[in-house]
């Protein structure tokens, strides 16, 4: 199935000027009465959005992808799973979230599975390899590897909370009903995660 080619619908959908002025939980109500232009623009809005979310999760970009494809087939598949009283970015979020998590628990158990079976100086811990760069450009995907990797090594609760609070820019009381743990609890992760990121990162300040 095409994800983004919208197929005929009886319900008038919605022209360019309009894609812009609805809210997403209007979008979502229009695309569960039928107009799949709706939910083309849902993806639109949050294509993007996933991907980094859960790149951050997985730290593999093909698997992102397979989970953000999966996100959207499953948006488009339970579509009436959603009701109007959470943000339409708290049901999605979650969903990627739950799929993330999934992936992270297969690729442990894989992991946990190979190490069993190969020396310690095999484990495969290496960056992909780029070409050789000078300059700024260079220093920039520095910096960016080490984050990606200092938020790899958070643990998942806090790695959870920490790229939804700073990278996805989501409200305290949004991350508290994703994640299913008291605000204060959340606030308290978010903390403690800066503090580590912050050490594994002091060469950066």
């Amino acid at each position: 199935m095409n994800l983004y080619s919208p197929a005929s619908s009886s319900i008038p959908s919605l022209n360019m000027a309009d894609e812009f002025s609805y809210t997403d939980e209007e979008l979502i109500a229009r695309f569960q009465d039928g107009d799949e232009q709706a939910y083309v623009e849902l993806v639109n809005r949050y294509r993007n959005r996933l991907m980094t979310f859960v790149y951050r999760f997985v730290n593999d970009m093909e698997k992102a992808e397979d989970i953000v494809q999966d996100t959207l087939m499953k948006l488009y598949t339970h579509r009436h799973y959603y009701r109007n009283i959470a943000k339409f970015s708290t049901w999605i979020y979650t969903i990627a979230g739950n799929f993330a998590k999934t992936e992270l628990r297969r690729k442990k158990r894989h992991k946990v599975t190979n190490l069993s079976q190969m020396g310690f100086d095999d484990r495969e811990y290496q960056l992909p390899s780029v070409e050789p760069e000078t300059g700024e450009t260079a220093q920039g995907h520095f910096a960016e590897k080490k984050i990606q990797m200092a938020i790899q090594e958070l643990p998942l609760h806090f790695r959870t909370v920490v790229i939804l609070r700073d990278i996805q820019e989501l409200s305290y009381e949004e991350i508290s009903k994703i994640v299913d743990v008291p605000l204060g609890t959340v606030k308290s992760r978010i903390n403690r995660a800066r503090l580590q990121l912050q050490q594994s990162l002091k060469e950066f300040r």
